[in-house]
Protein backbone atom coordinates (compact mmCIF):
# COMPACT_ATOMS: atom_id res chain seq x y z
CA UNK A 1 0.00 0.00 0.00
CA UNK A 2 1.63 3.59 -1.06
CA UNK A 3 1.82 5.85 1.63
CA UNK A 4 0.47 9.02 -0.34
CA UNK A 5 -1.94 9.23 -2.60
CA UNK A 6 -0.99 10.84 -6.37
CA UNK A 7 -3.14 13.19 -8.09
CA UNK A 8 -2.98 14.90 -11.20
CA UNK A 9 -5.21 17.27 -13.39
CA UNK A 10 -7.40 13.91 -14.41
CA UNK A 11 -8.42 13.14 -11.05
CA UNK A 12 -9.55 16.30 -10.23
CA UNK A 13 -11.96 16.34 -13.28
CA UNK A 14 -12.84 12.64 -13.08
CA UNK A 15 -14.00 13.74 -9.17
CA UNK A 16 -15.79 17.08 -9.96
CA UNK A 17 -17.30 15.34 -12.83
CA UNK A 18 -18.68 12.72 -10.77
CA UNK A 19 -19.88 15.42 -8.10
CA UNK A 20 -21.21 17.37 -10.80
CA UNK A 21 -19.84 20.85 -10.41
CA UNK A 22 -16.96 22.93 -12.80
CA UNK A 23 -14.38 23.84 -10.32
CA UNK A 24 -12.63 23.55 -6.74
CA UNK A 25 -13.98 26.48 -6.14
CA UNK A 26 -17.47 26.10 -6.53
CA UNK A 27 -16.89 22.82 -4.10
CA UNK A 28 -15.93 25.34 -1.36
CA UNK A 29 -18.53 27.75 -2.28
CA UNK A 30 -20.37 27.47 1.00
CA UNK A 31 -16.94 28.01 2.96
CA UNK A 32 -17.05 31.67 3.59
CA UNK A 33 -13.69 34.03 1.48
CA UNK A 34 -12.59 35.08 4.69
CA UNK A 35 -12.06 31.61 6.61
CA UNK A 36 -10.36 29.99 3.68
CA UNK A 37 -6.50 29.56 3.47
CA UNK A 38 -4.55 32.02 1.44
CA UNK A 39 -1.20 31.03 -0.76
CA UNK A 40 1.34 31.85 2.49
CA UNK A 41 -1.43 33.15 5.19
CA UNK A 42 0.19 30.20 7.03
CA UNK A 43 3.47 31.46 7.00
CA UNK A 44 5.17 28.04 6.50
CA UNK A 45 8.22 27.99 4.68
CA UNK A 46 9.08 26.01 1.94
CA UNK A 47 9.60 22.41 2.37
CA UNK A 48 12.64 20.36 2.72
CA UNK A 49 14.03 16.88 2.76
CA UNK A 50 13.52 13.94 5.46
CA UNK A 51 17.44 13.97 5.68
CA UNK A 52 17.38 17.63 6.32
CA UNK A 53 14.48 17.73 9.22
CA UNK A 54 16.37 14.96 11.05
CA UNK A 55 19.52 16.65 10.82
CA UNK A 56 17.46 20.12 12.35
CA UNK A 57 15.98 18.58 14.84
CA UNK A 58 19.18 16.50 16.35
CA UNK A 59 21.02 19.61 16.09
CA UNK A 60 18.33 21.86 17.99
CA UNK A 61 17.48 19.13 20.70
CA UNK A 62 18.60 20.09 24.29
CA UNK A 63 16.40 16.93 25.59
CA UNK A 64 18.03 15.42 28.54
CA UNK A 65 17.33 11.45 29.49
CA UNK A 66 15.40 11.01 32.46
CA UNK A 67 17.21 8.35 33.55
CA UNK A 68 20.69 10.70 33.83
CA UNK A 69 18.77 13.74 35.62
CA UNK A 70 16.82 13.42 38.43
CA UNK A 71 12.61 13.91 37.94
CA UNK A 72 10.75 15.65 40.69
CA UNK A 73 8.23 17.19 38.35
CA UNK A 74 4.34 16.38 39.04
CA UNK A 75 1.02 17.86 38.56
CA UNK A 76 -0.81 15.14 37.56
CA UNK A 77 2.21 13.61 35.19
CA UNK A 78 4.99 11.56 37.54
CA UNK A 79 8.22 9.88 37.22
CA UNK A 80 7.57 6.30 38.43
CA UNK A 81 9.14 2.84 38.23
CA UNK A 82 7.62 0.83 34.75
CA UNK A 83 9.06 -2.77 35.67
CA UNK A 84 9.81 -4.18 32.45
CA UNK A 85 7.48 -7.28 31.73
CA UNK A 86 4.79 -4.48 30.83
CA UNK A 87 6.71 -3.26 27.79
CA UNK A 88 7.21 -6.93 26.94
CA UNK A 89 3.67 -7.86 27.06
CA UNK A 90 2.18 -4.69 25.98
CA UNK A 91 4.19 -5.01 22.96
CA UNK A 92 3.17 -8.65 22.10
CA UNK A 93 1.08 -8.32 18.33
CA UNK A 94 -2.09 -9.88 19.42
CA UNK A 95 -2.04 -6.29 21.92
CA UNK A 96 -0.61 -3.64 19.82
CA UNK A 97 -2.44 -4.73 16.81
CA UNK A 98 -5.70 -5.65 18.72
CA UNK A 99 -8.97 -5.12 16.53
CA UNK A 100 -11.36 -2.38 17.58
CA UNK A 101 -13.92 -4.18 19.83
CA UNK A 102 -17.03 -3.63 17.72
CA UNK A 103 -16.94 -7.30 16.55
CA UNK A 104 -16.96 -9.28 20.38
CA UNK A 105 -16.76 -12.63 18.44
CA UNK A 106 -13.17 -11.64 17.41
CA UNK A 107 -11.90 -9.34 19.94
CA UNK A 108 -12.43 -11.19 23.21
CA UNK A 109 -9.49 -10.82 24.90
CA UNK A 110 -9.20 -7.44 23.99
CA UNK A 111 -12.28 -7.25 25.66
CA UNK A 112 -11.67 -8.85 28.47
CA UNK A 113 -8.43 -6.42 29.77
CA UNK A 114 -10.40 -3.75 29.33
CA UNK A 115 -13.35 -5.31 31.47
CA UNK A 116 -10.61 -6.19 34.01
CA UNK A 117 -9.15 -2.67 33.56
CA UNK A 118 -12.96 -1.10 34.44
CA UNK A 119 -13.02 -3.72 37.65
CA UNK A 120 -9.93 -2.92 39.00
CA UNK A 121 -10.45 1.31 38.80
CA UNK A 122 -14.01 0.58 40.53
CA UNK A 123 -12.03 -1.01 42.96
CA UNK A 124 -9.38 1.62 43.82
CA UNK A 125 -12.10 4.70 43.44
CA UNK A 126 -15.16 2.65 45.11
CA UNK A 127 -17.75 3.61 42.31
CA UNK A 128 -20.06 1.10 40.86
CA UNK A 129 -19.17 1.37 37.00
CA UNK A 130 -15.90 2.55 35.13
CA UNK A 131 -15.40 3.02 31.55
CA UNK A 132 -12.63 1.42 29.41
CA UNK A 133 -10.76 4.72 30.24
CA UNK A 134 -10.64 8.57 28.64
CA UNK A 135 -7.87 10.60 27.19
CA UNK A 136 -6.20 12.10 29.90
CA UNK A 137 -7.06 13.34 33.19
CA UNK A 138 -8.36 16.55 31.63
CA UNK A 139 -10.79 15.27 29.52
CA UNK A 140 -12.50 12.92 31.59
CA UNK A 141 -12.82 15.91 34.56
CA UNK A 142 -14.15 18.07 31.38
CA UNK A 143 -16.66 14.47 30.42
CA UNK A 144 -17.82 14.75 33.91
CA UNK A 145 -18.83 18.28 34.03
CA UNK A 146 -20.74 17.66 30.65
CA UNK A 147 -22.06 14.54 32.55
CA UNK A 148 -23.01 16.47 35.15
CA UNK A 149 -24.94 19.46 33.11
CA UNK A 150 -26.74 16.65 30.79
CA UNK A 151 -27.59 14.47 34.32
CA UNK A 152 -29.27 17.65 36.45
CA UNK A 153 -30.32 20.02 33.49
CA UNK A 154 -28.24 23.08 35.14
CA UNK A 155 -25.71 25.24 33.77
CA UNK A 156 -23.21 26.13 36.96
CA UNK A 157 -20.34 24.50 37.09
CA UNK A 158 -18.15 25.33 40.18
CA UNK A 159 -13.98 24.32 40.11
CA UNK A 160 -11.65 24.31 42.81
CA UNK A 161 -9.37 26.98 42.63
CA UNK A 162 -6.53 23.79 43.22
CA UNK A 163 -7.69 21.86 40.58
CA UNK A 164 -4.85 21.81 37.86
CA UNK A 165 -4.99 24.60 35.91
CA UNK A 166 -4.47 23.04 32.67
CA UNK A 167 -7.48 20.73 33.58
CA UNK A 168 -9.29 23.92 34.17
CA UNK A 169 -8.11 25.00 30.40
CA UNK A 170 -9.28 21.79 29.02
CA UNK A 171 -13.31 22.38 31.25
CA UNK A 172 -13.18 26.04 29.83
CA UNK A 173 -13.02 24.84 26.29
CA UNK A 174 -14.99 21.64 26.31
CA UNK A 175 -18.16 23.94 27.68
CA UNK A 176 -17.78 27.31 25.84
CA UNK A 177 -20.50 26.54 23.63
CA UNK A 178 -22.60 24.67 25.66
CA UNK A 179 -24.28 27.84 27.63
CA UNK A 180 -21.74 26.56 30.95
CA UNK A 181 -21.15 29.48 33.75
CA UNK A 182 -18.14 28.14 35.05
CA UNK A 183 -16.88 29.48 38.41
CA UNK A 184 -13.82 29.06 40.03
CA UNK A 185 -14.12 28.12 44.17
CA UNK A 186 -12.08 30.23 46.43
CA UNK A 187 -9.21 28.71 47.95
CA UNK A 188 -7.26 29.42 51.25
CA UNK A 189 -3.90 27.93 52.67
CA UNK A 190 -3.38 25.48 49.38
CA UNK A 191 -6.96 24.22 49.96
CA UNK A 192 -10.33 25.05 48.98
CA UNK A 193 -11.83 27.74 51.14
CA UNK A 194 -14.96 25.34 52.49
CA UNK A 195 -16.58 28.22 54.89
CA UNK A 196 -16.77 30.26 52.18
CA UNK A 197 -18.14 28.13 49.39
CA UNK A 198 -20.57 26.61 52.10
CA UNK A 199 -22.16 30.26 52.02
CA UNK A 200 -23.11 29.96 48.31
CA UNK A 201 -26.09 29.54 46.33
CA UNK A 202 -26.28 26.33 45.31
CA UNK A 203 -29.36 26.84 42.81
CA UNK A 204 -28.43 25.40 39.08
CA UNK A 205 -25.54 24.35 40.21
CA UNK A 206 -24.53 20.69 38.01
CA UNK A 207 -21.51 19.73 39.75
CA UNK A 208 -18.47 20.69 42.40
CA UNK A 209 -15.61 19.49 40.92
CA UNK A 210 -12.71 18.88 44.14
CA UNK A 211 -9.05 17.90 43.40
CA UNK A 212 -7.39 15.14 46.14
CA UNK A 213 -4.45 15.73 46.54
CA UNK A 214 -4.97 18.91 45.08
CA UNK A 215 -2.45 20.84 42.21
CA UNK A 216 -0.31 21.77 45.37
CA UNK A 217 -0.28 18.31 46.65
CA UNK A 218 -2.14 18.76 49.85
CA UNK A 219 -5.37 16.37 50.81
CA UNK A 220 -8.99 17.89 50.54
CA UNK A 221 -11.87 16.48 52.22
CA UNK A 222 -14.57 15.58 49.58
CA UNK A 223 -17.34 14.22 52.66
CA UNK A 224 -17.27 18.24 53.64
CA UNK A 225 -18.13 19.45 50.22
CA UNK A 226 -20.49 16.45 49.59
CA UNK A 227 -22.45 17.84 52.81
CA UNK A 228 -23.32 21.21 50.74
CA UNK A 229 -24.87 19.71 48.23
CA UNK A 230 -27.09 17.14 49.26
CA UNK A 231 -30.05 18.90 49.23
CA UNK A 232 -29.42 19.71 46.07
CA UNK A 233 -29.28 18.70 42.39
CA UNK A 234 -25.28 19.10 41.86
CA UNK A 235 -23.14 16.12 41.36
CA UNK A 236 -19.52 16.00 43.41
CA UNK A 237 -16.83 15.10 41.22
CA UNK A 238 -13.66 13.35 42.85
CA UNK A 239 -10.77 14.35 41.06
CA UNK A 240 -7.62 12.07 42.46
CA UNK A 241 -4.02 10.41 41.75
CA UNK A 242 -5.19 6.92 41.90
CA UNK A 243 -1.46 5.81 43.73
CA UNK A 244 -3.17 8.35 46.29
CA UNK A 245 -6.14 6.20 46.56
CA UNK A 246 -4.50 2.98 47.75
CA UNK A 247 -3.96 4.93 50.85
CA UNK A 248 -6.57 7.82 50.72
CA UNK A 249 -10.94 7.44 51.64
CA UNK A 250 -12.19 6.52 48.23
CA UNK A 251 -14.27 8.91 46.35
CA UNK A 252 -17.33 6.51 46.57
CA UNK A 253 -16.82 6.41 50.55
CA UNK A 254 -16.60 10.09 50.47
CA UNK A 255 -19.80 10.24 49.00
CA UNK A 256 -18.48 11.55 45.34
CA UNK A 257 -20.94 10.85 42.43
CA UNK A 258 -18.01 10.80 39.40
CA UNK A 259 -14.22 10.10 40.14
CA UNK A 260 -11.77 10.99 37.25
CA UNK A 261 -8.18 11.20 37.22
CA UNK A 262 -4.93 10.64 35.33
CA UNK A 263 -3.43 7.03 34.71
CA UNK A 264 -0.07 7.68 33.84
CA UNK A 265 1.37 7.09 37.12
CA UNK A 266 -0.01 2.95 36.47
CA UNK A 267 2.38 1.52 34.01
CA UNK A 268 2.88 4.15 31.87
CA UNK A 269 6.16 5.99 30.54
CA UNK A 270 6.23 9.83 30.57
CA UNK A 271 6.80 9.96 26.76
CA UNK A 272 7.25 12.96 26.04
CA UNK A 273 3.99 14.68 27.37
CA UNK A 274 2.11 11.84 26.27
CA UNK A 275 -0.53 9.86 25.61
CA UNK A 276 -1.99 9.74 28.89
CA UNK A 277 -4.60 7.34 30.48
CA UNK A 278 -8.18 8.79 31.51
CA UNK A 279 -9.74 7.70 34.46
CA UNK A 280 -13.36 7.73 35.09
CA UNK A 281 -15.86 6.12 36.87
CA UNK A 282 -19.88 6.68 38.50
CA UNK A 283 -22.63 5.92 40.63
CA UNK A 284 -24.62 3.52 39.43
CA UNK A 285 -27.63 5.91 38.93
CA UNK A 286 -25.16 7.64 36.05
CA UNK A 287 -24.99 5.07 34.02
CA UNK A 288 -27.22 5.52 31.15
CA UNK A 289 -24.86 8.94 30.50
CA UNK A 290 -21.39 7.25 31.18
CA UNK A 291 -18.96 8.47 28.14
CA UNK A 292 -17.01 6.85 26.12
CA UNK A 293 -17.04 2.74 25.44
CA UNK A 294 -17.89 0.59 28.46
CA UNK A 295 -17.28 -3.40 28.36
CA UNK A 296 -20.06 -5.89 30.03
CA UNK A 297 -19.81 -9.45 31.22
CA UNK A 298 -22.51 -12.00 29.81
CA UNK A 299 -23.17 -15.64 28.83
CA UNK A 300 -22.77 -16.99 25.24
CA UNK A 301 -25.14 -19.72 23.99
CA UNK A 302 -22.29 -22.03 25.83
CA UNK A 303 -22.75 -20.55 28.87
CA UNK A 304 -19.30 -19.68 29.29
CA UNK A 305 -18.51 -16.31 30.19
CA UNK A 306 -18.10 -13.55 27.29
CA UNK A 307 -17.54 -9.77 26.94
CA UNK A 308 -19.41 -7.37 24.23
CA UNK A 309 -19.05 -3.18 24.46
CA UNK A 310 -22.63 -2.02 25.96
CA UNK A 311 -24.51 1.01 27.43
CA UNK A 312 -22.95 3.05 24.65
CA UNK A 313 -24.22 7.00 25.30
CA UNK A 314 -22.67 8.02 21.73
CA UNK A 315 -24.79 9.67 19.00
CA UNK A 316 -24.05 6.60 16.66
CA UNK A 317 -25.97 4.54 18.50
CA UNK A 318 -29.10 6.53 20.04
CA UNK A 319 -30.55 9.95 19.59
CA UNK A 320 -28.24 12.67 19.25
CA UNK A 321 -30.10 15.34 21.50
CA UNK A 322 -29.71 12.31 24.19
CA UNK A 323 -25.70 11.62 23.69
CA UNK A 324 -23.36 12.64 26.72
CA UNK A 325 -20.62 12.32 25.02
CA UNK A 326 -18.92 12.28 21.16
CA UNK A 327 -15.70 10.41 22.72
CA UNK A 328 -16.38 6.74 20.60
CA UNK A 329 -12.79 5.47 21.63
CA UNK A 330 -10.76 4.76 24.46
CA UNK A 331 -6.96 4.53 25.11
CA UNK A 332 -6.72 0.76 25.13
CA UNK A 333 -2.92 -0.05 25.14
CA UNK A 334 -2.21 2.50 28.34
CA UNK A 335 -5.21 0.74 29.98
CA UNK A 336 -3.71 -2.64 29.55
CA UNK A 337 -0.40 -1.68 30.99
CA UNK A 338 -2.15 0.16 33.63
CA UNK A 339 -4.07 -3.54 34.39
CA UNK A 340 -0.50 -5.24 34.53
CA UNK A 341 0.82 -2.71 36.30
CA UNK A 342 -2.34 -2.80 39.43
CA UNK A 343 -1.56 -6.75 38.62
CA UNK A 344 1.72 -7.03 40.14
CA UNK A 345 2.06 -4.68 42.80
CA UNK A 346 -1.78 -6.09 43.82
CA UNK A 347 -3.39 -5.17 46.82
CA UNK A 348 -0.64 -4.89 49.14
CA UNK A 349 1.69 -3.33 46.56
CA UNK A 350 -0.14 -0.22 45.82
CA UNK A 351 -0.69 1.09 49.50
CA UNK A 352 3.16 0.25 50.08
CA UNK A 353 4.49 2.06 47.30
CA UNK A 354 2.11 5.32 47.70
CA UNK A 355 3.42 4.98 51.46
CA UNK A 356 7.53 4.99 50.04
CA UNK A 357 6.37 8.14 47.65
CA UNK A 358 4.74 9.22 51.12
CA UNK A 359 8.01 8.90 53.26
CA UNK A 360 10.26 10.21 50.62
CA UNK A 361 8.30 13.63 50.26
CA UNK A 362 8.43 13.88 54.12
CA UNK A 363 11.92 13.32 54.46
CA UNK A 364 12.32 15.48 51.67
CA UNK A 365 9.46 18.27 53.21
CA UNK A 366 11.69 18.31 56.53
CA UNK A 367 15.07 19.01 54.81
CA UNK A 368 14.15 22.01 52.44
CA UNK A 369 12.08 23.94 54.62
CA UNK A 370 15.00 24.10 56.99
CA UNK A 371 16.76 25.83 54.25
CA UNK A 372 17.05 29.45 54.44
CA UNK A 373 15.08 31.32 51.92
CA UNK A 374 12.30 28.18 51.68
CA UNK A 375 9.54 27.37 53.67
CA UNK A 376 5.96 25.03 52.90
CA UNK A 377 3.51 26.70 51.73
CA UNK A 378 1.59 25.62 53.86
CA UNK A 379 2.41 23.96 57.32
CA UNK A 380 -0.50 23.08 58.56
CA UNK A 381 -1.68 20.22 55.43
CA UNK A 382 -1.09 16.52 54.65
CA UNK A 383 0.17 15.59 51.20
CA UNK A 384 1.45 12.12 49.79
CA UNK A 385 4.39 12.24 46.97
CA UNK A 386 4.60 16.17 46.33
CA UNK A 387 4.08 19.83 47.85
CA UNK A 388 4.61 23.43 47.39
CA UNK A 389 7.38 25.71 48.44
CA UNK A 390 7.51 29.08 48.88
CA UNK A 391 10.86 31.09 47.95
CA UNK A 392 12.21 34.50 48.51
CA UNK A 393 13.69 33.87 44.94
CA UNK A 394 12.32 34.31 41.61
CA UNK A 395 10.58 30.99 41.05
CA UNK A 396 10.71 30.68 37.41
CA UNK A 397 14.44 32.04 37.17
CA UNK A 398 15.31 29.15 39.96
CA UNK A 399 14.08 26.28 37.61
CA UNK A 400 15.46 27.46 34.82
CA UNK A 401 19.02 27.60 36.47
CA UNK A 402 17.88 23.81 38.74
CA UNK A 403 17.41 22.51 34.90
CA UNK A 404 21.01 23.55 34.22
CA UNK A 405 21.93 21.69 37.29
CA UNK A 406 20.36 18.76 36.60
CA UNK A 407 17.28 19.24 38.92
CA UNK A 408 13.95 19.31 37.02
CA UNK A 409 11.00 20.59 39.29
CA UNK A 410 7.78 22.66 38.75
CA UNK A 411 7.46 26.65 38.57
CA UNK A 412 3.87 27.43 39.94
CA UNK A 413 3.85 31.12 40.76
CA UNK A 414 6.14 34.35 41.20
CA UNK A 415 7.49 33.07 44.52
CA UNK A 416 6.66 29.32 44.52
CA UNK A 417 7.78 25.84 43.38
CA UNK A 418 6.38 22.37 43.93
CA UNK A 419 8.74 19.49 44.67
CA UNK A 420 7.17 15.42 43.71
CA UNK A 421 8.98 12.48 45.13
CA UNK A 422 8.04 9.01 43.51
CA UNK A 423 9.68 5.45 44.44
CA UNK A 424 12.66 5.82 41.95
CA UNK A 425 14.26 9.35 44.12
CA UNK A 426 16.91 7.75 46.34
CA UNK A 427 17.95 9.80 49.19
CA UNK A 428 21.33 10.74 47.58
CA UNK A 429 19.26 12.31 44.95
CA UNK A 430 16.74 14.17 47.42
CA UNK A 431 20.12 14.99 49.42
CA UNK A 432 22.05 16.43 46.24
CA UNK A 433 18.71 19.02 45.36
CA UNK A 434 18.83 20.12 48.65
CA UNK A 435 22.45 20.83 48.68
CA UNK A 436 21.53 22.74 45.07
CA UNK A 437 18.74 24.90 46.82
CA UNK A 438 20.96 25.36 49.75
CA UNK A 439 23.81 27.06 47.89
CA UNK A 440 21.51 28.48 45.12
CA UNK A 441 21.69 32.50 45.74
CA UNK A 442 19.54 33.81 42.76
Amino acid sequence: MSHYIPKNKKDEKDILDKLDIDSFEDLVSIIPPKLRVKDGILGLDSGISEYELTSYIESISKNTALNDTPCFSGGGVYDHFVPKVIDFISSRSEFSTAYTPYQPEVSQGTLQYIYEFQSMICELSGMDIANASLYDGASAMAEACSLSISHTRCRRVLISGMVNPHYIDVVKTYLKYRDADIEILPVKDGITDFDKVKSMNMDDVACIVIQSPNYYGYIESWNQFSTIIQDSKALLVAASDPISLSILESPGDANADIYVGEGQCLGNHLSYGGPNLGLFSIKDKLKRKLPGRVVGMTKDIDEKDGFVLTLQTREQHIRRSKATSNICTNQGLLALRAVVYMSLLGKEGMPKLAKICFNKAQYAADRISSIKGFELFSQKRNFIKEFTVETKFDAKKLCEDAEKNGYLFDFIDTNLVKFAFTEKRSKSQIDKLVEFLNSYNG
